[in-house]
């Protein structure tokens, strides 16, 4: 079985934080949120190589990275894009990286590097295996209006019987969560966008799926977490915090008091503040400042400021609420 994380996005409702760095590397706790797809793919023996699916802009930060990881499966498979109007879809994309890679003929696991799921992908596999046809990851998020942005299953046990993209008025709060297995026959992204079909969202693929095959729903109770916002990144790293703060032995942190789910980097110095429910990149000096539900990015400089809710941009130097 192949593997495929999908790693193309450009992330623009996390700018500036990801104007320059995937949002698949950013920290969640001792790791970074692809870390967790990979470790569990490189740890399954029926995954034999793992295509990171990414884009020309991210393509350096992405082989550097998987250099120093040290896992040694996965290697990239780049898109010839550069920039968010040039996207092919993740259909189309996935079509362009099966040909290229030439693994049309194998079954194929393809999960969104952005995903923070809780369960193991070992047991999503097995479910698989014991599956008839296709297989996706679902997950009740337990809203109408959450649901209502996602792909809506309707479900006759784990047989999908109907999924619906982004509706109005969403059937049930189950949705599908970018985590799917193909068996090699399943895999027939071209036949699908030969017929003029949306080569955006999977969850148009798997709708033209369910009425020609089985496809089957494992369905999970843990965590999930599709992190696209600063919103849902926080709400990730305080999952994986619980409530604890987590300081880099080699950042300063001085006559401060530090909340929950607070994640310091690096060689950050956070001196006479306050902090809480908010990461700090590597390099940062935060001095007098109150600074809750907030990102800070690398090398910034903050003093004498009240932030809640605030997207920092690397090197960014504001005192007193003037910037510098």
């Amino acid at each position: 079985m192949q593997a495929v994380v999908l790693a193309g996005g450009y992330a623009t409702r996390l700018w500036p934080i990801t104007r320059d760095r995937p949002k698949m590397l950013l920290p969640v706790g001792e790791t970074t949120v692809i870390d967790r797809v990979l470790g569990q793919l490189e740890a399954d023996d029926r995954i034999d190589d793992v295509y990171i699916s990414t884009n020309e802009r991210f393509a350096d930060g992405f082989e550097a990275h998987i250099a120093d990881s040290g896992f040694r499966k996965p290697r990239l498979s780049i898109e010839d894009t550069s920039d968010e109007g040039e996207k092919f879809g993740v259909v189309g994309a996935l079509a362009q990286l099966v040909e290229r890679e030439g693994i049309a003929d194998e079954d194929l696991l393809v999960v969104a590097g952005d995903n923070l799921i809780s369960f193991d992908m070992a047991e999503f596999v097995d479910f698989f295996e014991s599956s008839p046809g296709p297989v996706l990851a679902a997950y009740d998020v337990g809203s109408p209006e959450r649901a209502s942005s996602y792909g809506v299953l309707s479900l006759d046990g784990d047989r999908v019987t109907e999924l619906q993209e982004k509706p109005a008025d969403p059937p049930s709060t189950l949705v599908s969560i970018a985590c799917y297995a193909f068996p090699a026959e399943a895999v027939t992204f071209e036949e699908y966008l030969s017929d003029g079909n949306n080569p955006d969202e999977p969850g148009w693929f798997i709708s033209w799926l369910v009425d020609r095959e089985p496809v089957s729903a494992f369905t999970f109770d843990e965590a999930w977490y599709d992190i696209g916002t600063p919103e849902s990144y926080l709400e990730a790293v305080a999952w994986r915090l619980g409530g604890e703060s987590l300081v880099s032995d080699a950042a300063t942190v001085e006559n401060t008091d530090l909340g929950e789910n607070v994640h310091i980097l690096g060689d950050a110095t956070v001196v006479d503040s306050t902090v809480d429910d908010s990461v700090i990149f590597p390099g940062v000096t935060i001095e007098d400042c109150t600074v809750s539900h907030s990102i800070v990015d690398t090398g910034s400089h903050l003093s004498n400021l009240d932030l809640s809710e605030a997207l920092i941009g690397a090197h960014t130097h504001i005192a007193d609420g003037h910037r510098g």
